[in-house]
């Protein structure tokens, strides 16, 4: 019986040579050689699994603030939180791996947190004091470095463009201060964003099972390179966990080895996301006309910037930089984020329905400098049944608005209000949005407004530039349905 359990086992996973021996034998011995054959698969599938783990374990350590008083608790990665009475890693504990002889070390920047020294504990249970090189909470990593007289036990980074869905992949880690737990799973998802848990998002999704201890661990291929660094996971999930990839971590990790600091390529404009509505008011168009193309709205160029010293304006659609696609605001903010300062880009767009190519060089993104990116999920819409107001310094003082920078007036109006039965309502066009054009026309006064509606009253929809806050988005505007 014991057997017949087993080979049902083999059966269920690799094929149906044990089930077609007994139809036509009619007697188990017929079906050994069958049997014999799978459970030979399952062993070396195992083998293989076992070898895999005997090789990286001792390149993955485990990683926590020399000094908790010199780590806030804050710094913990929101999915690190555990359920109640449930066994909890010590405050900023969590894995790392080792991806060079001379002891350089990947973690997540949420495990190091404020600290500049970590303790280091490896596989053989020896323990070093690490020195924290530098982070790049942008991407939620950390190097940090450890010495010795000998060469320390590493694994190599992998190249993650070959990833592919459905390949099989290793986690090791310390999750719940279990040292080098091994699970096994699959790459479920590739270019995972708008996770909400760092800048610059490219996530590897995958089911092997990762808990809290596991951040900055590595995720191995079967070759034994890394192709990730976990890094979070849903809790109210099973079997979703994310991982950095390798080549993002490569680009990082390079920069902090040779300066401790992580410099990134910066164009200078505001973007949103291409809706179908933005994208026929602006042409953006396939020859056919059946369906828009993919790109980014681009709704504010600074001044000064690259994007401005370059030729961008206001209402072109980016399709490609340096032939990537952009199809997403994260992914444009991600591949700018990839180059160089002073590095030269080619730029396709779509400008008044008409494709064009740029070439400007980038310039340095500052630490504090926001990305102007507005989300699908956050972008208003604002529509007819609205009142506006000059750009008075009074008005200005009146709805708290940051537009006068240098004390010089703004142009364009203030929405002073908004019916509460009008499209604009509905969708969301609040008190203290300034418009600053409609259908490409500058917006000085309340009297140009007024113009410019008025020579749209008969049209269906009305392309307006808004500014919130600092930040301009286009919208479309519908009349409303009688």
């Amino acid at each position: 019986m014991k057997q017949q359990n087993i080979g049902f086992l083999a059966v269920a996973l690799f094929g149906t040579g044990l089930a077609c021996g007994i139809c036509f034998s009619g007697g188990f011995a017929d079906a050994r050689p069958a049997l014999d054959k799978d459970l030979n698969i399952i062993e070396d599938s195992q083998r293989g699994i076992i070898k895999l783990a005997e090789q990286v374990i001792p390149t993955v350590v485990n990683i926590s603030p020399v000094s908790e008083d010199s780590f806030s608790h804050s710094s913990r990665h929101p999915s690190e939180k555990s359920e109640e009475g449930g066994a909890k890693p010590p405050p900023g504990s969590g894995s790392g791996v080792i991806i060079d002889k001379k002891g350089f070390i990947v973690t997540n920047n949420h495990v190091v947190g404020d600290a500049e020294e970590m303790e280091v504990r490896l596989s053989d249970k020896s323990k070093f004091t690490g020195k924290v090189i530098g982070k790049d909470p942008d991407t939620d990593l950390a190097l940090v470095k450890i010495d010795s007289e000998k060469d320390f036990p590493f694994v190599p980074l992998a190249d993650s463009k070959k990833v592919k869905v459905g390949q099989w992949v290793m986690a090791v880690g310390n999750p719940f201060g279990l040292d080098r737990t091994v699970t096994v799973g699959i790459v479920s998802g590739l270019g995972r964003e708008n996770i909400n848990l760092s800048r610059y998002e490219d996530f590897i999704q995958t089911d092997a099972s990762i808990n809290p201890g596991n951040s900055g661990g590595p995720l191995f291929n079967v070759q034994g390179e890394v192709i990730g660094i976990n890094t979070a996971i849903i809790n109210i999930a099973q079997g979703i966990g994310f991982a950095i990839p390798s080549n993002m971590v490569q680009a990082v990790i390079s920069q902090l080895m040779n300066g401790g600091k992580v410099t990134r390529g910066w164009l200078g404009v505001g973007i949103q996301p291409l809706t179908s509505e933005l994208a026929t008011k602006f042409g953006a168009k396939e020859s056919d006309g059946a369906a828009p193309l993919s790109g980014v709205l681009v709704n504010e160029v600074f001044e000064g910037d690259p994007a401005f010293m370059g030729g961008i304006l206001p209402g072109d659609i980016i399709l490609k930089v340096d032939d990537e696609p952009v199809d997403t605001t994260n992914r444009l903010a991600r591949v700018i984020a990839g180059f160089s300062p002073g590095q030269k880009i080619k730029i396709e767009l779509i400008r008044n329905g008409k494709k064009q190519q740029l070439t400007m060089a980038l310039g340095e993104k500052k630490s504090d400098a926001t990305q102007a990116s507005i989300s699908k999920q956050e972008a208003p819409r604002p529509f007819f049944g609205l009142t506006v107001l000059d750009l008075t310094p009074e008005n200005i003082e009146k709805f708290k608005l940051q537009e006068n920078k240098g004390g010089t007036i703004p142009s364009g109006v203030v929405v002073s209000g908004v019916e509460s039965d009008s499209p604009a309502f509905a969708e969301g066009l609040k008190e203290g949005d300034i418009i600053k054009e409609m259908e490409g026309e500058t917006v000085s006064n309340v009297e140009s407004f007024e113009k410019i509606t008025k020579k749209a009253e008969k049209t269906e929809t009305l392309l307006l530039r808004v500014s919130r806050e600092n930040r301009s988005f286009f919208v479309v505007l519908k009349q409303k349905e009688q």
